[in-house]
């Protein structure tokens, strides 16, 4: 990965890799030169403790030049990296450094981390370098040459456990995704591709393919800009930024409150968009205001990164009320299978996304079962011993061959592009020592259908024994910010289904106020 990602900058190593600016405002450019030269410094010091082929690295940071150099670094030695948010809290992390067993742990200068077990490598880097504070237990090195069916990395999703789920891939798979996103997708050389996404979230790979293997510039968005549509804005334009790769979330505010100025932003040639249903009507008033710019769809999984690239039409007619997904991109496949195993070739009928390709994950960390469910045989030719990705997500085509998503098979949804599963959330609230009993739902939110919110349900132990404050301080101790739900509504027993199940329809009911309750 490391090699496919630095090799079309040699050609110019003099022109610029990542681009972020200090607090004062400052441009920071670093060159692919540099750059390459901060990754070989990186890898030395890697190098020197004597890790094996394999052993798994944390990486908590947010996306940076720093940061892109350290996982190349990894990458280089075949050492596998765990992206985290430095955001996130002490128990998650707990639960996947538990699963992953890293030999490292590394965090930038100003990182504030501390408790990591023993026998876990501690460190910090920046920009000037990377220092070892607590070395790793002494490793056993059995290999030294990084092969393509190697792990590149291992990102850790919301899981049906409970615990965070690590999505393993492989440098073979990574390397063709990007070759498949660059023939959808490529920009210039000349072009600076602002990534959104937190570097844990796998779309930040994404920015940083595109932009390296067209030999064009990353430019890292910060967190704290994307929530001020104005800012957001400013940002892009002082930066020179020509792409954008983000949830569809981050434009909402800005054609809410910013629509004029973003009509101004000529500089703006494309927008990659992933996570989340895009709203036809919030689309065509993008494109209203910058005729000619080019949208993309991202459709897919951790699984696979990415699995389709679609043009949004321009215009985008009045009549059309929902977009596809278009085709899967290329070299992959995808067919539908409904319930019964069969596969799905009349148009209009659902189906189970299954996804052929060489870009599919390895499987998921330390869980066969889970794995043995998402990697399932050839639905068409079982014999040939061909396993394909099972998805979970639904979809439909239509006479012409286009697919359309319909939605997802279990309790997984996406908040602001985010993986959450539902259960996850459900079995941390019923941790609590005053919960008896609890649900957690994702409903939309505001005016737009695919903007959703989570929504918790909980029956107290004792009447009165509970206070929602502390709830949510309990919560917040093991689950990222955006599994946080955004309403808790207290009932004396939570609606039972004829057959002893939650009866969630009529939760959602409660949510939807007096009439819908009434109806």
């Amino acid at each position: 990965m490391h090699e496919f990602l630095l090799a079309r900058g040699r050609s110019n190593p003099g022109a610029p890799a990542v681009v972020e600016f200090s607090e004062a405002g400052d441009p920071v450019v670093t060159s692919y030169r540099q750059l390459e030269d901060r990754v070989r410094e990186y890898a030395a010091v890697l190098d020197g403790l004597g890790l094996d082929v394999g052993d798994r690295v944390v990486l908590e940071t947010d996306t940076s030049g720093p940061a892109i150099a350290l996982f190349l670094a990894c990458s280089s030695l075949g050492l596998v990296f765990v992206p985290v948010s430095p955001e996130v809290p002490d128990a998650r992390l707990a639960s996947i450094v538990d699963s992953a067993r890293p030999a490292l742990h590394l965090q930038t200068d100003r990182g504030t981390r501390t408790g990591l077990p023993e026998g876990v490598g501690t460190g910090r880097f920046g920009p000037g370098g990377l220092g070892i504070e607590r070395p790793p237990a002494r490793r056993v090195r059995r290999r030294r040459a990084v092969q393509a069916a190697d792990t590149a990395y291992m990102i850790f999703t919301s899981g049906t456990t409970g615990r965070p789920k690590g999505v393993v891939m492989s440098h073979r798979g990574v390397i063709a995704f990007y070759r498949s996103l660059l023939a959808a997708a490529a920009v210039a050389p000349d072009s600076r591709v602002a990534t959104t996404s937190p570097f844990q979230f796998d779309f930040s790979l994404l920015d940083i393919g595109l932009a390296f293997g067209s030999g064009a510039a990353v430019v890292p968005v910060p967190r704290a800009v994307l929530t001020w549509p104005r800012r957001f804005l400013r940002f892009l334009e002082e930066s020179g930024v020509t792409h954008v790769d983000g949830v569809p979330s981050i434009w909402r505010p800005v054609l809410a409150h910013e629509a004029e100025t973003l009509g101004r932003l000529t500089g703006l040639r494309g927008i990659l968009y992933s996570g989340e249903v895009f709203p036809p009507a919030e689309l065509r008033r993008l494109r209203e205001l910058r005729p000619g710019l080019r949208i993309v769809n991202c459709f897919g999984s951790t699984e696979s990164i990415a699995c389709s690239f679609t043009d949004v039409p321009d215009p985008l007619p009045a009549s059309v009320e929902e977009l596809p997904i278009g085709y899967a991109d290329g070299g992959a496949e995808i067919v539908l299978v409904d319930e019964d195993g069969t596969v799905v070739t009349e148009p209009g009928l659902t189906g189970e996304i299954h996804l052929y390709g060489p870009a599919l994950f390895t499987g998921y960390w330390n869980s066969p079962q889970a794995t043995r469910a998402a990697l399932v045989p050839d639905p068409v030719t079982p014999e040939s011993g061909q396993v394909v990705f099972r998805s979970g997500d639904l979809g439909s085509r239509d006479e012409a061959g286009r697919l359309f998503y319909r939605g997802r098979r279990d309790s997984l949804v996406k908040i602001r592009g985010n993986r959450v599963e539902l259960g996850e959330i459900e079995r941390r609230l019923l941790e609590h020592p005053a919960v008896r009993a609890g649900a957690v739902l994702a409903l939309p939110q505001g005016r737009s259908a695919a903007e959703l919110a989570l929504y918790a349900f909980v029956v107290p132990r004792a009447a009165g024994d509970f206070e929602e404050r502390a709830l949510r301080a309990f919560l917040k101790e093991a689950l990222p910010e955006y599994m946080i739900p955004h309403q808790v509504t207290v009932l004396g027993a939570l609606p039972v289904t004829t057959n002893g199940k939650t009866d969630r329809a009529a939760l959602s009911r409660i949510v939807a106020g007096p009439d819908a309750r009434a109806a």
